[in-house]
């Protein structure tokens, strides 16, 4: 398949995000020589993968529950989740390369096994996914896009929320943590309209983060600045 003869199959798709910052180390080339490939999940967008292969989440992890954790920055969270919870596999999709050299050198530190990591759009990977295969999703401080204008570049919109139920498992969990207010609302109004139920009964369980939190460079940043994180956990409901 050639780009230049337009495909009425393949899904047209803005992406607003950075994808490269400042210029790589020697050593984050390296990582991403060395180690990225035999981290990825596989072919999952469509330049490589133009008929959609599913991915097989069994043969990925040899059979462990599935987690998912959509923008990771820098890694330190899915890092901290591979190493507490050998149990489980995880994907991590970052497009931000600089990041994703980050979460490399991580990887190679703590020695963790159980991660997949795709360097890009989590919709490409949604397209591969089996449905109902994610037992637990995390929405970390994700791209506030603060201009009113830009609100419907979020990840909590019908364009990204849609196909992320149809992956994650009836009663699967789905973590939002921002320090953004209106995110915060456009999240409570959002994400229960696709599938999704809040779980939060008293103040404390959106104040308080989870008992298994690590605290990121963007929350510590958020703090730093006078603003408040927000913890917010939500349950795929039955189809």
């Amino acid at each position: 398949m050639t780009h230049d003869t337009p495909d009425p199959e393949r899904p047209r798709r803005n992406f607003y995000g950075r994808l490269k910052g400042k210029t790589l180390k020697a050593s984050q080339r390296r990582y991403l020589e060395e180690d990225l490939a035999a981290l990825s999940p596989g072919a999952v967008s469509w330049e490589d993968n133009p008929a959609r292969r599913p991915l097989d989440p069994d043969a990925l992890f040899g059979g462990k529950p599935v987690w998912l954790e959509i923008g990771f920055g820098g890694g330190e969270h899915l890092v901290h989740q591979a190493a507490s919870n050998p149990d489980v596999g995880i994907i991590g999709c970052e497009p931000y390369i600089n990041g994703v050299a980050m979460l490399l050198g991580k990887i190679r530190r703590a020695g963790v096994e159980n991660l997949a990591v795709h360097p890009g759009d989590a919709r490409d990977l949604f397209d591969v996914l089996p449905e109902a295969s994610v037992a637990r999703a995390f929405l970390l401080y994700p791209d506030p896009w603060p201009k009113t204008r830009h609100h419907r570049r979020r990840f909590v919109t019908e364009e990204h929320l849609v196909p992320l139920a149809l992956v994650m498992q009836p009663g699967a969990l789905l973590r939002v943590a921002t320090d953004i207010e209106d995110y915060v609302r456009q999240t409570l109004e959002e994400v229960p309209r696709h599938g999704f139920e809040w779980l939060a009964e008293r103040p404390a369980d959106w104040r308080e983060p989870w008992d298994d939190w690590l605290s990121t460079r963007y929350e510590q940043k958020a703090l730093r600045e006078g603003r408040v994180p927000h913890y917010l956990t939500f349950r795929r409901m039955q189809a």
